[in-house]
């Protein structure tokens, strides 16, 4: 293996695969729950769903920016160019700020001129951001559609860097942040 990678903490890995589990889902079920409404979500199930999973984004990603600036990444590969290293610094800023911060708020700015309740986890309501006010829903809704979009790229982008990383350059960075083996 090329590279100095020796793998991310085990909190971090549990962070970035228990959230990126959430998201997923999260974003999975938003797309069925908005654009398949009558048949998949009528009485709102699946978008009581979406929230209640999205909504615990907005703690975790608190504790995962405490979690990252105690414990320092590992050092990219020698191998990565000066300009890749910073394209993957810039990518991951964009994941955190875009995917684990705009859209959670930006969703939950949604739901607060919509007048709708978010549960986070089923466990207590988010506050509103703002007042209701139906001259903001429709600008609302496009800006959290578009930021969801804009990051199913993101991370179907960074899912294919990391396979990348793994199968083409032949490095460890995938290997970090993968769980330990046992045997």
């Amino acid at each position: 293996m090329k590279g100095n990678n020796v793998g991310y903490t085990s909190t971090a890995k549990l962070l970035h695969w228990g959230m990126a589990l959430i998201w997923l889902c999260s974003w999975v079920i938003g797309i069925l729950a908005t654009h398949w409404r009558e048949e998949l979500n009528p009485q709102h199930g699946l978008t009581f769903t979406h929230k209640a999973l999205a909504s615990t984004l907005v703690f975790l990603i608190v504790v995962r920016i405490a979690w990252r600036l105690l414990h320092p990444v590992p050092a990219l590969p020698s191998t990565m160019s000066p300009l890749m290293q910073r394209g993957a610094k810039v990518g991951h800023l964009l994941l955190y700020g875009i995917a684990l911060l705009a859209l959670p708020l930006s969703g939950w700015y949604w739901s607060s001129v919509a007048d709708k309740p978010i549960l986070v986890a089923t466990l207590f309501t988010l506050p509103p951001l703002v007042e209701p006010n139906k001259d903001l829903y429709d600008i609302a809704k496009i800006i959290h559609t578009w930021t969801a979009w804009f990051c199913g790229a993101l991370v179907g982008g960074h899912a294919l860097i990391a396979l990348k990383h793994h199968f083409i350059d032949k490095d460890d960075i995938l290997l970090g942040m993968l769980p330990k083996r046992r045997g």
